[in-house]
């Protein structure tokens, strides 16, 4: 029988040979289905962590990584990288890990391997203490591998869920994201969605139509207009992929690291911080709304202040901003949507905020201007009082340096929610046109003066007596600083000069919970 002789690859043609299953891997599914990702508008996975990443910085881990299913065919689909790119590198100068989801590799579609591609970046950033941020473009569980697939989505889940609070979990949807693909996002600290390209959703329109007769297209059931406004899933609308790669990176710049480390701080030369233009910001008529934005901008430094939640529950404002170098969260009720009343969405927008913030020790400010809880059956049927129980559990359960400013009204529970000294606020402030009582003048008149008003000869007049008469007394911020509830009643133009004394005298606060397995949030 004659022999085979095999002849050794030389050194050369080793070398060839990995750069050709480079040049492979880079290609992803082939430059047919490049064009026709960019004939989408959309970036291919690679494209979009280069632009994510500092030049050069990216290394990959996993790239020639290949499924291992031989059903339906998929034993002769072989793609380097199996639909993919994971790997680490620095964001303006910091570490981070990132998976991008290739849609020319079998629809992005998650397989068994995928998953472990996935899972082992998210488990290096936990041992390392650094950020994972997921660029989602897939069409959900590679069906041709059954279960396997559905056991991967619950490793990175079971991942998702044990970083929480410990790593910052950045989640951004560039092409569809179903079923069960939703709910790692889900879990994760933020969400950025792309307009017109994106959606996320458990079941499809084909699905909805079966089962309720509905017909919607799934840009209205689940992309990012929908889930930026209605249903609050979505934390920030992006107008295309790389506006919405800048805003990562710019969200990054607020952030430590991990839990472990101190919220960002740079260097800042304290100069003339007064804002005389807040001392006429404030209506003469307590009834007159104003935009609470204003007031933010005044004593951020200048143009610093990047808002979470933008289009949701806009009658609460939260974002990020740096006050005198230092990184803080700024909750505000918001005067110009529904008077600035807490209703559920505000207080799970709010409380969500809050939580994140005390999660990587990054200070609070809260700015109130609030009167009351908004009232109806339906806030009280759709459970106003778990959903506002939410806000008052995060400020409360909150150790992170807190000061809260009363701009104008402060009334009934909702002073008590919003970071009172109460429930471990550690600096408060009030304007002088600051309002703080159990309601507002006129309703308590009428209650504590009923009879009184009813048997005068002119009821009106004696109501608008009585409404004076309760102002004088109660509608000031002077009871509560007379109680020590008000550590001082400034003017609105020193407010910046006091915040950023306030935040630098509280750098070094510790404090910290009672010892538990967790507590029990009114979810």
């Amino acid at each position: 029988m004659e022999k085979r002789i095999y002849s050794l690859p030389t050194r050369e043609e080793k070398f060839d040979l990995l750069q050709k299953k480079n040049d492979e891997a880079a290609l992803g599914g082939g430059e047919k289905r490049i064009e026709a990702q960019h004939s989408k508008g959309k970036l291919t996975a690679r494209e979009r962590v280069e632009l994510l990443m500092d030049e050069g910085s990216f290394e990959e881990i996993g790239k020639f990584v290949m499924h291992r299913c031989k059903d339906f065919g998929l034993d002769k689909q072989h793609y380097l990288g199996d639909g993919v790119v994971t790997g680490y590198g620095t964001v303006n100068g910091r570490l981070v890990y990132v998976f991008s989801q290739d849609f020319t590799v079998f629809g992005g579609s998650l397989s068994e391997t995928h998953a472990e591609k996935i899972v082992k970046i998210m488990d290096l950033a936990m041992k390392n203490g650094a950020p994972v941020i997921g660029l989602n473009d897939s069409g959900g569980a590679r069906i041709q591998e059954g279960v396997v697939s559905l056991g991967g989505y619950a490793d990175i889940f079971y991942r998702n869920t044990r970083a929480s609070g410990v790593i910052p979990q950045i989640s951004a949807i560039m092409g569809p994201c179903a079923g069960g693909a939703v709910y790692s996002p889900a879990i994760t600290d933020f969400i950025f969605m792309v307009e017109n390209s994106s959606y996320m959703f458990v079941t499809g329109p084909n699905v909805v139509k079966t089962v309720t007769q509905e017909n919607v297209t799934a840009e209205e059931l689940g992309g990012a207009s929908t889930h930026s406004t209605k249903s609050g899933v979505t934390h920030f609308s992006c107008k295309n992929e790389v506006d919405c790669i800048q805003s990562i990176k710019r969200l990054l710049s607020f952030i430590p690291q991990n839990c472990e480390e101190d919220a960002p701080v740079s260097e800042y030369d304290e100069k003339d911080e007064a804002r005389e233009a807040l001392d006429s910001i404030i209506p003469d008529n307590p009834n007159q709304p104003y935009d609470m934005r204003e007031v933010i901008d005044s004593l951020v430094d200048d143009g610093s202040f990047f808002e979470v939640h933008k289009n949701f529950a806009e009658n609460i404002v939260v974002g990020f901003a740096f006050i005198g170098g230092r990184s803080v969260g700024i909750i505000g009720n918001q005067p110009a949507s529904l008077a600035g009343v807490l209703d559920i969405h505000a207080s799970t927008k709010g409380a969500r905020f809050v939580r994140f913030c005390d999660c990587f020790n990054i200070p609070l400010l809260v700015l109130e201007d609030v009167p009351g809880f908004l009232p109806g059956t339906d806030q009280e049927w759709n459970g106003i009082i778990t959903n506002g129980a939410k806000l008052l559990y995060a400020f409360s359960e909150a150790t992170v340096p807190r000061v809260t400013v009363i701009t104008r009204k402060a009334y009934g529970g909702a002073y008590d929610v919003m970071n009172s000294k109460h429930i471990g606020a550690d600096m408060n402030y009030a304007w002088p046109m600051a309002e703080i009582a159990v309601m507002g003048a006129k309703g308590a008149a009428e209650i504590i003066f009923k009879r009184e008003i009813a048997e005068s000869e002119n009821p009106e007049e004696k109501l608008q007596e009585k409404v004076d008469e309760y102002t004088n007394k109660f509608a000031n911020p002077y009871r509560a600083a007379h109680r020590g509830y008000i550590d001082e009643v400034i003017l609105p133009r020193d407010t910046r000069k006091k915040l950023i004394r306030a935040f630098k005298m509280l750098e070094n606060k510790a404090d910290s919970l009672p010892r538990k397995k967790h507590g029990n949030i009114p979810l």
